[in-house]
């Protein structure tokens, strides 16, 4: 069930300030008039598109996608105006209706409709049964920077988990980009990602010893099994008493109200299903493919059941520092989302740098972890380097025993707004945005 829009109802409940109204309906006019085609936007449209195209054998349903996204026959090109009135329509529903006209109301009707005619098994009823729940963050400090991130069913717990593990070793003495210090940051990924595999799940069905994963204890047991010279031959999860289409902004107003949020359709933009309302218009929006998911291995904590949420990878950033908000950050990207946390953490506490240098810096990204589906690891897997990273540091990386691979593109998407206290005079803001993506930072 799409939770996005409970999730919004839910927020501006709490914490909104303008009529709900007044947030969604200049939304829906941007969707009616259309916007300019950016170019990193119309890359993924083409290239997901022709990835449905290529298995529309396998889907349910392919016209109402291609309504929406391929009008003209083809995804837009770069600068093209890019409108979808239907998605406009759906939001002027919810501005109307609120919350219940999606969950329990004309658009849910339409939804168990269309599914019903393809095949599925989403009803009016699961879409009521569903809400948002209010969760307390998980938390840890590294170096005096409490950082928070959400738990399981989420993988907020592996960022905590790379810091609490790299607080051991003196990164700053290592050196900025060296290959001791990226070797030290990708063995505590391997080692967080182990517990990923093995714990993580819907909370409400498998009881991860969250506690104990986050703790400094059992960091430092980790953290020794890191050899300095060696990359480990295996990495196996401790005992206990991946690319997605994904959307992270942060925003903060002048009262201080800092938001870090994230949300995402998961892998290929989604699952290729568009619903209609029986009459050929598309409702504009596609539904998510995040049950891929579950793990399918009897005895997994992660194994789908009726009910329950799968593992999923979104996680929001948030630090603060002597109790009061630092950063509201993120970084999109799948399985690349607690690794390029870490670093940006790492980069502004153990090195200094600024929120745009932070984000600006080479990263890494390490792939073939145990994955929570049940995938085993892949040996040591493979540490993608970007082409920033100082030759001597691959060349040693490589002694060590990594397997490199160069960029691939899955370095991640960042975006941050920073609160800096100045010695004299009021508080104010700095932001940072992503060169890799279609990112902005913009001030009002």
């Amino acid at each position: 069930v799409p939770g996005t829009v409970d999730a919004w109802w839910s927020a501006h409940q709490r914490y909104g300030k303008l009529p709900w109204k007044d947030v969604l309906l200049p939304v829906a006019e941007l969707c009616e008039e259309g916007v300019p085609m950016p170019q990193l936007i119309a890359w993924y449209l083409e290239r997901n598109m022709a990835g449905f195209d290529a298995s529309s054998a396998l889907i349910e349903e392919n016209d109402n996608r291609k309504k929406v996204y391929a009008a003209i026959g083809r995804t837009p090109a770069v600068g093209e105006v890019f409108a979808n009135p239907y998605l406009g329509r759906t939001l002027r529903l919810i501005a109307e209706g609120g919350r219940d006209a999606f969950y329990d109301g004309v658009i849910a009707d339409h939804i168990e409709r269309y599914f019903r005619r393809i095949g599925g098994w989403m009803t009016r009823a699961d879409m009521a049964a569903h809400h948002t729940e209010w969760v307390e963050p998980i938390r840890t400090n590294y170096r005096g920077v409490d950082v928070y991130g959400l738990g399981p069913n989420t993988q907020g717990l592996s960022t905590n988990q790379i810091l609490n593990v790299c607080e051991q070793f003196d990164l700053k003495g290592m050196g900025f980009q060296s290959a001791a210090s990226i070797h030290h940051q990708a063995e505590a990924k391997r080692l967080a990602f182990e517990d990923r595999a093995r714990w993580f799940a819907d909370a409400r069905f498998s009881a991860t010893p969250v506690d104990w994963l986050n703790s400094k204890a059992y960091a430092a047991e980790r953290a020794r099994l890191i050899r300095p010279d060696r990359v480990m031959d295996r990495v196996f999860p401790g005992d206990a008493p991946t690319q997605g289409d994904t959307t992270y902004f942060s925003v903060a107003d002048s009262d201080g109200m800092m938001v870090s949020w994230i949300q995402s359709n998961y892998r290929g933009m989604g699952s290729g299903l568009v619903a209609d309302d029986g009459q050929g218009n598309p409702l504009g929006f596609m539904f998510q493919d995040r049950g891929e998911l579950f793990a399918l291995t009897d005895g997994h904590p992660n194994i789908y059941a009726p009910g329950k949420r799968p593992f999923h990878t979104i996680i929001p950033g948030f630090a603060c520092k002597g109790g009061e908000p630092w950063m509201a950050f993120g970084v999109m990207g799948g399985g690349m989302q607690p690794q390029g946390q870490a670093q940006i953490i790492i980069n502004m506490v153990d090195y200094g740098l600024d929120p745009q240098e932070a984000g600006d810096s080479p990263r890494w990204q390490h792939e073939g972890s145990s994955e929570p589906t049940g995938q085993p690891a892949e040996g040591v897997g493979t540490l993608f380097l970007e082409t920033g990273v100082p030759a001597a540091s691959k060349a040693q990386l490589e002694a060590m025993g990594w397997v490199l691979g160069g960029p691939n593109g899955g370095f991640g998407g960042y975006q941050n707004v920073v609160r800096q206290v100045n010695a004299s005079g009021p508080w104010t803001y700095g932001a940072a945005t992503e060169m890799r993506k279609d990112g902005i930072a913009l001030a009002y």
